[in-house]
């Protein structure tokens, strides 16, 4: 398989020297399949593992070490992604992928306040949007593989199919099946800029905070949907909120019982507008949202403290 750099795919092989410059791309890589930052985290470091467990005579022997790596760490994913199905099963509520802070704030394994690395941060962009990777948790491993591989990172579908273990026609329908999900899911139409995002999530927090019932309302789509995850570990409703105005009245609830030392702050998440509570200086949960037009069509809501590592120790270092 040729090492490709994703998204882009404008990068030549490394040398066998340059392995460690390989973490960004496959920390990208790996994120996506996963959803889960401390999954792809764990994933990359397996990665590793492997390539210096082999002895050097056959890492030299390695044309592409990128590729090599880039074989392995999707294998890796494709076996994590069949288990975590079955781990999901057991989960306490909803299941929401691991929401990222914005650019320089996601500083990964490094004491809070340490310089930040560029090769530590996760490319943001579309395909790490937290709705876009929750229409990838509908596909099956092998069809989110290959459209991650195939459609972000662009390897073509004879390297997919190394790596998945089908035949390059197989992975082109895996993939042609993946896109048609995230189609039907988020349809072109409906479109909305980061301004405009910006635009309606400040204002549905300042009307959050104002407990303005009508205003909420009204930034809401009547069909709204909003999920949380707490994961068993926090507090949290477990079903599904249908309805915008049930939303509404849930989201001014929320505000009447909130701490005084609970404040509501404007913050980038996974590259898109969003909201995080912050009280006695950490992020105890993560809002995110998917706008169309002028209205909020869906929220996801994180309290699980398990997801928000990287939340927390970029709040303690400010």
């Amino acid at each position: 398989m040729s090492n490709r750099s994703g998204p882009g795919c404008d990068r030549t092989d490394p040398a066998p020297a340059a392995v460690m410059s390989e973490r960004r791309r496959l920390i990208n890589l790996a994120y996506r399949m996963l959803g889960s930052l401390a999954e792809a985290e764990d994933a990359v470091q397996e990665t590793y593992t492997r390539w210096y467990a082999m002895p050097r005579n056959q890492q030299d022997a390695i044309e592409a070490p990128g590729a090599w790596m880039t074989t392995v760490a999707s294998r890796i994913c494709l076996n994590l992604l069949g288990s975590a199905r079955a781990r999901r099963e057991t989960y306490v509520g909803d299941w929401i992928p691991e929401p990222l802070p914005g650019h320089t704030e996601w500083i990964s394994g490094r004491p809070s306040g340490a310089a930040v690395d560029p090769a530590d941060r996760i490319t943001l962009d579309e395909s790490v949007d937290l709705a876009f990777l929750v229409v990838l948790e509908s596909m099956t491993p092998a069809e989110r593989v290959a459209f991650i591989l195939h459609d972000v990172f662009c390897h073509s579908f004879a390297e997919v199919a190394e790596i998945v273990g089908r035949t390059p026609a197989a992975c082109r329908q895996l993939a042609s099946s993946a896109r048609r999900r995230i189609r039907t899911a988020r349809p072109a139409a409906t479109a909305t800029s980061a301004v405009q995002q910006a635009v309606v999530v400040r204002d549905f927090k300042r009307a959050w905070e104002a407990k303005d019932i009508d205003a909420l309302i009204g930034l809401l789509d009547p069909d709204a949907t909003a999920v949380a995850d707490g994961g068993g570990l926090a507090t949290t409703f477990l079903r599904p909120l249908e309805g915008g105005e049930r939303i509404a009245r849930a989201w001014a609830e929320i505000a009447r019982r909130r701490p005084d030392t609970m404040t509501f702050l404007e913050r980038t998440v996974n590259g898109r507008p969003g909201v995080v509570a912050e009280q006695d200086g950490a992020i105890v949960t993560v809002f995110a949202f998917e706008v169309t037009g002028d209205r909020i069509k869906h929220i996801w809501v994180v309290r699980n403290p398990e997801k928000l590592r990287h939340w927390t120790s970029s709040a303690t270092g400010r």
